[in-house]
Order: C-alpha cells, then sequence, then structure tokens
C-alpha cells in the first residue's frame, strides 16, 4: 500500500487506521471497547439485551469502514475525501446530540469530538492541498475552470 500523497490523504488515511483498529477491538475484547466508550459492562446481561449484538455490527461497520478509508487514500480518490467532511460533521452532530440528551455517556462526546475534528482536518487539509497545487487562486474564471476541471478528474480517478 501507498502512503498518502496529499495532506487530506493523510488524514483519511489516519481515521482509517484507526476504524480499522476499532473494529478490530470490538470484534476480538468487545468489553474493552466498551469500556473506552464510558459504557457499564454488567456481570450478567438480561434476556433481550443485544449489547454483543449491536457491538458486533458496529465493530464490523468501523473495521469496514476502515478498508474504505484506506482505499480512498491509497487511490487519492479526492471527491470521498469531501464526502466523509459532510457525514462526519453529521455523525459529530448526532453524537453530541445523543450525550446531550443522556441518551449516551459523558465519555461518548469523545467520539462525537473525534468525528468532529477528523472533519475540520480533512477540511483543512483539502483546502491546504487546494492552494499549494494552484497557488494563484484568485477567483478569476480561469481559477473557476481549472477547479472545474480538477473535480471532473476526482470523479474518474
Amino acid at each position: 500500500m501507498r502512503l498518502p500523497r496529499s495532506v487530506a490523504g493523510w488524514t483519511i488515511a489516519v481515521f482509517g487506521v484507526l476504524a480499522l483498529v476499532m473494529g478490530a477491538v470490538g470484534l476480538l475484547w468487545p468489553e474493552a471497547l466498551l469500556r473506552m466508550l464510558g459504557f457499564e459492562i454488567p456481570a450478567t446481561r438480561a434476556p433481550g439485551d443485544y449489547t454483543g449484538v449491536f457491538v458486533t455490527a458496529s465493530s464490523m461497520a468501523s473495521f469496514n469502514m476502515g478498508v474504505y478509508y484506506l482505499l480512498a487514500t491509497a487511490t487519492e480518490w479526492r471527491a470521498f475525501y469531501r464526502f466523509t467532511v459532510v457525514f462526519r460533521l453529521v455523525t459529530f452532530t448526532v453524537f453530541t446530540l445523543a450525550v446531550l440528551s443522556d441518551v449516551a455517556p459523558g465519555r461518548f462526546f469523545g467520539v462525537a469530538a473525534w468525528e468532529g475534528a477528523g472533519a475540520l482536518a480533512t477540511a483543512a487539509g483539502l483546502w491546504w492541498d487546494a492552494r499549494r497545487a494552484n497557488p494563484s487562486r484568485d477567483g478569476s474564471a480561469d481559477s473557476a475552470a481549472n477547479a472545474a476541471a480538477g473535480s471532473a478528474a476526482d470523479a474518474v480517478h
């Protein structure tokens, strides 16, 4: 696998590795994952408690998402990078609301903060990469045409 070729790519790669690792932890040692997130671990589970099923499903999703992020990094799929900024901000909002409404424990806000910080880091990386690629961006028609051509090229790659 290649190293990321852009600042935004590095932000996506870091998140991808962490998502993959946290997914693996949840699959192999679910209690550790629950403790990290601030959830209590009862000695026994009541009938109908599907916490284990939920942790397995979300851990598998996290593991897969890590693979997707690393694939996007390997191919420098910038359209995917932009997509993640929006949806990681949505995730930040939903997770924050879950904590504020007492659906999730306070420590779960760390997950929300991670999502928000990751979205902002990727957005900043995209901005930095765009400025580095075209330092003469001054809002002129030529700059707009170059930006449009770059977006079209992103969709193809």
